[in-house]
């Protein structure tokens, strides 16, 4: 199954890796801090494509996240972790640990105040849920 093409430039263009069950765990515990984009369908879920186009005008703001995008086919394992039910969800980690999570589109203020607020929570381990 192919990327939406939004979806697909932030792979290409803006060089996030594409994370799996297999290689999530190294990618989180490697950066102070990162950000998971969890898309779910965008032909579904329409937000997703907003976020999509979000998401690197967030890192500019925050050059302190490293953000990946999880792969579709690992979305459901990887959601377990960190429990959220309503998509798109950006998961916010300190070196793999749960910070928090921004779902659904924001509005850009709302994503500057959330933002700094997450990053500065104390972490909570993850257990693997798969």
């Amino acid at each position: 199954m192919s990327a939406h093409p939004l979806i697909q430039r932030l792979l290409d263009d803006c060089h996030y890796p594409l994370l799996d069950v297999d290689n999530h765990d190294a990618f989180v515990r490697e950066h102070e801090f990162s950000v998971l984009f969890f898309s779910d369908d965008p032909s579904k879920v329409k937000e997703s494509l907003d976020v999509a186009v979000v998401l690197p005008e967030l890192l500019r703001a925050f050059p302190q996240l490293k953000a990946a995008v999880v792969d579709r086919g690992s979305e459901t394992a990887l959601q377990g972790r960190y429990h959220f039910v309503t998509w798109p969800a950006l998961v916010f980690l300190r070196r793999g640990d749960f910070l928090g999570t921004i779902i659904r589109i924001q509005n850009w203020d709302d994503y500057l105040q959330q933002i700094p607020e997450i990053l500065a929570r104390t972490p909570q381990p993850v257990t693997a849920a798969f």
